[in-house]
């Protein structure tokens, strides 16, 4: 679905150049951000979570299904590889809703699980 596909692939460049600033602004104001570390709300949340990664974290992402859940809500479900350059590849599933708004789309909800 291409709004996943273009919302994702500006999240997966701010992470690339380790840019929070960036990766923060594709979230809505009252987003749900669940990263593996406490939740929180809003952009400001998803800065400092980004912030504290190491350099040189990449992010690699298969969307493996969507819905849409509406005119303006679509829901995403993806397998997703964080490399890094001193330890093996951190493979998780990401939930995601990206809401349209007066912005664009944006992320709303952000949820990463680790299974197996």
């Amino acid at each position: 679905m291409s709004i996943l596909s273009t919302l994702l692939d500006q999240w997966k460049a701010g992470i690339d150049a380790h840019d929070p600033a960036a990766v923060a602004k594709l979230f809505t104001d009252d987003a749900i951000f669940q990263g593996l570390h406490p939740y929180s709300i809003g952009p400001a949340g998803v800065a400092e979570y980004y912030a504290s990664q190491p350099l040189g974290m990449r992010a690699d992402y298969e969307i493996l299904e969507t819905r849409q859940l509406s005119d303006d809500l679509v829901l995403g479900y993806l397998e997703v590889a964080f490399s890094f350059v001193d330890r093996p590849t951190l493979k998780v599933f990401l939930s995601i809703i990206a809401r349209r708004n007066d912005s664009g789309w944006q992320f709303d909800h952000y949820q990463v699980s680790k299974l197996g």
